[in-house]
């Protein structure tokens, strides 16, 4: 970095990727900021520039580096590695460390606390963050922690019966082997408390304790959310219950198409209900659970929208989604619960899919938007 670029980047002032600081400053503070950095989405620390912008510069260039590169090494878990470098500006030094976001998230300081970057500065980590944090590593996955406050009487054993025998061909009737399946499928911990997986397939009143864990579908005569609402439902229940919800929601207030062939009257909907039903299973599948936000399925007069709570997993982008090259899981008991039931492939093409019949059947695009808080799936109604 060269003395232009270190004044442009003072002159903007501190941020979401920028932190000023004096070499006076504590271990803990430093420790803090670097954690934040590799927690969140990396920045820089200019050491010798005071909360004000002003350059004040460093006593000694190799001594704060020795200082930061210990910090770093000895109060961060796991150790960051840093790249730093210094610049001289007026006779005055200010060195610049460079941290990467984390290859090993989630990181904590020696004390023992997580801590995010937030605007233009750097905070303890929320439960949901760090939850995120960890599912994004792939090194806790959601979907399998238990439930509190649940016990095995909130699950519906004879529903998990039925899936044993319908989709496995296993009959039980032994009160230890169904739960031994139980766990095995990560539906009831070892201590028999139900999971996120087990509450949303088999609870007996999911949204009791997973409030979020639910559909919200609504009608809308217009283009614009804020346009007259014709019908609104907010739907709960187990995942193949509100499967079955959507898709007579659907059926209820999609047009119908009419054709003759042979002298007998054929109709279709206006848009392939295939098509439909795989775009709200990916949103079930796929969402972020620790958001408590609904999954929204919206039809507007030229178009229908699925919101799924959540921005895209880790590597997942739209581009890989299109040629189904796609299939990184944020919860994968809940995907091998529907792969079991034969309501998705494991073959990641399920947007492929999408588009293909959409494209056949209306000659018309999907849309897919990747937002921060949601992924958006727009199909064009004729």
């Amino acid at each position: 970095m060269n003395t232009i670029e270190l004044l442009e980047l003072i002159n903007k002032g501190e941020s979401y990727h920028l932190e000023f600081k004096i070499e006076e400053e504590n271990n803990e503070d430093f420790a803090k900021t670097i954690v934040s950095f590799a927690n969140t989405d990396g920045g820089k620390i200019l050491i010798g520039v005071n909360d004000e912008g002003n350059i004040v510069g460093v006593s000694d260039v190799d001594k704060v580096m020795r200082k930061l590169d210990d910090i770093a090494i000895n109060r961060c878990e796991p150790p960051v590695t840093l790249l730093q470098e210094s610049v001289i500006i007026d006779a005055k030094v200010v060195v610049i460390v460079h941290v990467e976001k984390g290859s090993q998230r989630p990181y904590k300081t020696k004390g023992g606390q997580y801590y995010v970057r937030s605007s233009n500065r750097c905070r303890q980590a929320s439960r949901e963050e760090l939850l995120r944090i960890f599912q994004s590593a792939e090194s806790l996955y959601y979907d399998e922690l238990p439930v509190n406050r649940t016990i095995l009487s909130d699950l519906d054993l004879l529903v998990f019966k039925d899936f044993l025998f319908t989709y496995l061909n296993v009959t039980i009737d032994d009160d230890n082997d169904l739960k031994n399946y139980l766990i095995n499928f990560h539906l009831l911990t070892k201590n028999e408390i139900p999971t996120i997986t087990g509450i949303l397939f088999l609870g007996k009143e999911p949204q009791k304790f997973i409030p979020e864990a639910r559909i919200v579908c609504a009608n809308i005569n217009g283009i614009d959310i804020g346009d007259i609402t014709l019908e609104h439902q907010e739907l709960t229940g187990t995942i193949p219950v509100m499967i079955t919800y959507v898709e007579n929601f659907l059926k209820s207030n999609l047009k119908k198409m009419h054709k003759i062939i042979d002298f007998n009257p054929e109709s279709e909907y206006e848009i392939p209900l295939t098509a439909l039903r795989e775009a709200v299973i990916n949103a079930i599948a796929h969402r972020d659970y620790t958001i408590s936000a609904p999954i929204r399925v919206i039809l507007f007069s030229d178009r229908i929208e699925i919101h799924s709570p959540g921005k895209l997993p880790n590597t997942v982008t739209v581009e890989s989604m299109k040629v189904g090259g796609s299939h990184v899981l944020r919860n994968p008991t809940i995907y091998n619960l529907l792969v079991k039931m034969r309501m998705v492939t494991d073959l990641g093409s399920g947007v492929r899919r999408i588009i293909k019949l959409v494209k056949e059947h209306t000659n018309n695009e999907v849309d897919l938007i990747p937002t921060e808080n949601e992924f958006i799936v727009k199909i064009p109604r004729r």
